[in-house]
């Protein structure tokens, strides 16, 4: 399971504490999702939630985090490359 989490993470534009803290977590649902795994195991493993008793809250926190792990895989690994070449 993660370190602490947010149900919601980071929207914006900007690279956030929360994601610098969280790439692993992104990089696991990345990679579950390339292998096909569904939705309510990811979140099981990688969260914490149990799928069966909390089923939107389980979808929405798996759901909001693969768009942010997609969101670094297009932009925000340019904001931390930026940072390490400073």
């Amino acid at each position: 399971m993660v370190d602490p989490f947010e149900d919601d993470p980071p929207s914006g534009q900007e690279l956030t504490a929360y994601d610098r803290s969280h790439i692993k977590l992104y990089m696991r649902l990345l990679d579950a999702t390339a292998d096909g795994a569904d939705w309510r195991e990811a979140v099981e493993i990688l969260f914490g939630i149990d799928p069966r008793r909390e089923p939107e809250r389980a979808r929405r926190v798996h759901d909001s985090h693969l768009e942010r792990a997609r969101w670094m895989t297009q932009t925000g690994y340019r904001l931390l490359l930026r940072e390490a070449c400073n």
